[in-house]
């Protein structure tokens, strides 16, 4: 079984610009520990702020009462045990104590010998052990310690075996390591210390902190460290998502982490970080699962051709078919089923066209916007407007809660109403809903909202907001395009109520 320790919450807080709360620390904690099913987190930084202090008490209060106490690692520094004292007080029973893993760093920053060095860690191990502290030890600058000065390396570890230290932690801090090189240093260790127990910690700077991480795993490693989404200082560190799909499906691995719980445990923690999931990200991102072309899509359907281990509904996700140029009829059924709408094959033929055609122009589809584009070409009442947006005047005025007043047409009744808001888009959905709930209609919740003008836009450029909505669990998108923000919103929105309308809202996902 490989150990994963997930770092999020202490070297993945080095993000440039991410900082947790204290309640944050503890719901991300929660998740790691509950839903996702690591082995072990490490949360904190001793002495590095007060916030820090009040995150390492609620979480181990917590950590307690659930009998994870000794899950919970804290990073700790050769100090005079004020690390340790640090740690205690808070009610950790962990430290990850940080060395120095080369020759360079030792002479440079210490200006120690290694048998200095090595006293110092002997003495604050002991004194850990003494306060019931359980020792992990971080050999920092390893990798290139082990390149430059192997013999420092063997050197320090020999002086430190005999202790009670459960875990060498051997990370590539500069992330200069590739997977030949880090296959060739770990084997040197596990060969020369066959009896302890090694974890290695990636960094990303050169795009191979996953590959890395898998070939420390392949040459004998016991456990290894990552973030969700690859959070971390600079380039970041290797992403849990691709760090364990690639350790099950190319090194068949054997570990505890639950992969199903991946994608909502990666979505909160971008919600909290303010650091989105790039759209092309391994496992969690937005179009991992989408197939563009379309003999891909008919290659699915004819026998799952284009598919490969990384089966969607393991993430908790579905694979989709992408609608634009490179469309092919294939592409146009795959999203017909899933949205309940059976068409001739002439049909099928005209709406491909037209949805190749729209392609051509840059024009943004989504499986929502399909029904309308059937409407449009077929002139059917598949997709028709039972709804519309009548009227609506927007106010927004200095010192003042915004207002909309608007007239709606549902079913070929209008109603009118008003309302105020904190925005002009909230007032308008505000005033929106009392219609519905007076009328006793469920309408879904707003799970995001995105707003997109092109690069270097002029104040007249078109805008396309794009909000996913949420009805009774299921998630569907709809986009608005126009030269005003909340104009387009509002688009959006319409698109939004007529689905909802016409269509079997669980077939959307």
């Amino acid at each position: 079984m490989i150990e994963i320790l997930d770092t999020t919450l202490r070297d993945g807080e080095q993000t440039a610009g991410v900082t947790f709360n204290p309640s944050e620390k503890l719901a991300i904690a929660q998740l790691l520990l509950e839903e996702l099913k690591v082995d072990r987190v490490e949360l904190a930084s001793a002495r590095v702020s007060g916030g820090e202090s009040d995150s390492l008490v609620k979480i181990c209060e917590w950590a307690g009462a659930k009998g994870f106490l000794d899950r919970i690692e804290v990073l700790g520094f050769v100090d005079g045990g004020q690390s340790v004292d640090w740690i205690a007080s808070c009610g950790g029973k962990v430290v990850n104590f940080l060395s120095k893993g080369s020759l360079k760093h030792l002479e440079t920053q210490l200006r120690k010998t290694p048998e200095q060095h090595a006293a110092d860690i002997r003495a604050q191990v002991e004194y850990a052990r003494s306060r019931g502290l359980e020792v992990n030890l971080y050999l920092e600058d390893w990798s290139r310690g082990i390149a430059d000065s192997p013999e420092y390396v063997f050197f320090l570890v020999d002086s430190l075996r005999d202790l009670p230290i459960r875990r060498f932690l051997l990370p590539d801090t500069l992330g200069v390591l590739n997977p030949w090189t880090c296959a060739q240093y770990c084997r040197l260790m596990r060969e020369r210390f066959p009896d302890l127990h090694f974890d290695f910690h990636a960094h990303n700077d050169y795009g191979l902190a996953v590959a890395n991480t898998l070939a420390a795993v392949q040459s004998g490693f016991q456990g290894v460290h990552v973030t969700v989404n690859g959070l971390g200082e600079r380039c970041g560190n290797a992403s849990v998502a691709a760090v364990a799909a690639a350790l099950k499906d190319m090194a068949g691995a054997e570990f505890s982490l639950d992969e199903s719980a991946l994608t909502h445990v990666s979505r909160y923690v971008a919600s909290i970080s303010g650091i989105r999931i790039p759209d092309n990200e391994p496992v969690v991102g937005e179009n991992v699962f989408t197939q563009t072309s379309g003999v891909h899509a008919d290659g699915d359907r004819k026998g799952g051709l284009y598919e490969n281990r990384l089966v969607p509904s393991r993430f908790g996700r579905e694979r989709r078919y992408a609608l634009g140029k490179m469309s092919g009829k294939a592409n146009v059924l795959e999203n017909l089923d899933k949205l309940g709408i059976n068409l001739t094959p002439e049909q099928v033929k005209l709406v491909t066209e037209r949805v190749v055609e729209l392609g051509d122009k840059k024009e943004m589809l989504t499986a929502e916007d399909l029904p309308f584009i059937v409407a449009d070409v077929l002139k059917s009442g598949q997709g028709s407007d039972n709804i519309r947006i009548v009227n609506y005047s927007l106010q927004i005025t200095k010192d003042m809660k915004p207002a909309a007043m608007l007239k709606v047409s549902i079913d070929g009744q209008e109603y009118e109403t008003s309302s105020h808001g904190d925005g002009q888009y909230h007032a308008f959905m505000r005033a929106l809903w009392k219609v519905y709930d007076r009328l006793g209609k469920k309408h879904p919740l707003l799970a995001d909202y995105q707003v997109s003008i092109p690069p270097g836009g002029k104040t007249d450029a078109l805008v396309a907001t794009t909000i996913v909505w949420d009805m009774d669990g299921h998630s569907f998108k709809t986009r608005g395009i126009d030269s005003d923000q909340t104009a387009a919103a509002i688009k959006a929105t319409v698109k939004m109520l007529n689905i909802i309308e016409n269509l079997d809202i669980s077939t959307l996902k």
